[in-house]
């Protein structure tokens, strides 16, 4: 049933009393400068503030035996972080709503030369419309607005009637094996809701990714022997090439996912890393390249595996050298498919009420060709996995922001969304 309008007048009124102070609690996630493996300092800080709103609290590690078991895990390596996740379980006086998880991550990308950047990537600044800082928009500025929902509703004398689980998770940028940690934990719900910065569209579908590193080897010589040795450096820039003809020919499949038939081109192949060779005088004797390339929903990691060494592996049977010397390759993040929110949930109709009342337009959706926690949810929990958050600039780039007015919209329309799909009660 939706909301009673003098109740969401009062929601509303109680989101909008409330932004500075949930704005002041970005600023301090965006000052942990929590990249991978760092996210520690900032997890303490986020149990402490939720356990002073009375939830009831767990802090746990990844269980890489239980990840690695699951066909959604993905693997580990040397640079995963140890960092815990955190969960906070507000517990109503009586189960009359349906239950919810809020989930955000605290972990974010490198920030980069800082010379490229107009301002320190960590210390949080607002200009006009738009709140500057890495991590800000993707996503710390969701992971307050998860707290000031239920502060809104607390300032009026109100809480959820179901049981909401509010997560704080790490590897979002690296492999998901956070979110997935929770479902293995058993944390369930009725439906999911993440406030990444989605333009404030609800995101429809979503690709899966695949992480690898691709070890190229070489025969070092003194360069003015060039001719007699193998460059490692060279060799790996073939292969490169032969994995942008398997990108082109993923990108043709897309007619054959309607969902991205529009997307220009929906499978991107990104070389994120490289090094290689000791010396300028010497034909260098490695070379190592970390790539990510996405997949389509309902293709399985395993298979999209298989194609991408198989690419691999023909590429080096064209090369004299690494066909007695193959390339090796290390799956070393994501492999995780990419799902479809199929239309027509009752949490869907809840989102869409709340974003109108909230914002006065119709909710729109979207696809990203991009990695989102909310496949775990979609697939393994089969729920209605909401992704829906503000508008941004600059994600994973040098002065990445979002906009404070969209955030509100945004705030607002959560706890609308809160209070009907949730109920409420005297808190």
């Amino acid at each position: 049933m939706p909301l009673d309008a003098a109740l969401a007048a009062r929601i509303l009124d109680a989101v909008d009393a409330n932004f500075d102070r949930q704005m002041d609690m970005t600023r301090v996630l965006v000052r942990f400068a929590s990249v991978r493996g760092e996210e520690g300092p900032c997890q303490d800080f986020v149990h402490a503030e939720l356990a002073k709103r009375g939830l009831a609290m767990e802090r746990f590690p990844m269980d890489e035996g239980a990840i690695s078991r699951h066909p959604g895990g993905s693997p580990f390596s040397p640079e995963h972080s140890k960092a815990p996740i955190v969960v906070g379980i507000h517990r109503p006086r009586e189960e009359t709503g349906r239950s919810l998880i809020m989930q955000s991550h605290v972990d974010v990308v490198p920030a980069g030369p800082r010379s490229m950047w107009s301002r320190d990537p960590f210390e949080p600044v607002i200009e006009g419309d738009w709140f500057y800082g890495r991590g800000g928009a993707d996503m710390k500025a969701g992971h307050a607005a998860m707290f000031a929902v239920l502060d809104s509703l607390r300032a009026i004398g109100l809480q959820p009637a179901a049981t909401v689980t509010v997560q704080s998770v790490v590897e979002e940028e690296s492999t998901g094996n956070g979110a997935l940690q929770c479902h293995l934990r058993g944390y369930k719900a009725d439906a999911v809701l993440i406030p990444e910065p989605e333009e404030e569209k609800l995101i429809r579908a979503n690709a899966g990714v695949l992480w690898f590193r691709v070890e190229v080897s070489g025969l070092p010589v003194h360069v003015s022997h060039a001719g007699s040795g193998q460059n490692a450096i060279e060799a790996a820039f073939g292969v490169i090439g032969k994995l942008r003809e398997l990108e082109a020919r993923w990108n043709e499949k897309k007619a054959d996912h309607p969902l991205f038939a529009e997307d220009p081109h929906p499978i991107n192949l990104n070389i994120g890393k490289i090094e290689g060779g000791d010396w300028a005088s010497s034909v260098p004797a490695w070379c190592s390249f970390d790539c990510r390339i996405a997949i389509y929903p309902g293709e399985r990691p395993e298979t999209m595996i298989r194609a991408v060494e198989e690419t691999i592996s023909a590429a080096s049977r064209a090369d004299r050298f690494l066909s007695n010397n193959p390339p090796r390759v290390v799956w070393n993040g994501f492999t995780t498919e990419g799902y479809i929110l199929e239309p027509g949930s009752e949490a869907e109709a809840v989102l869409g009420r709340a974003h109108k009342a909230a914002t006065g337009k119709p909710l729109e959706t979207m696809i990203t060709p991009a990695y989102l926690d909310t496949r775990v949810y979609a697939l393994y929990d089969k729920v209605p996995a909401l992704c829906y958050g503000p508008i941004s600039e600059n994600i994973h780039g040098f002065d990445e922001r979002f906009s404070v007015a969209s955030m509100k919209r945004v705030t607002r329309a959560m706890a609308l969304f809160v209070a009907e799909w949730c109920g409420t009660e005297p808190a």
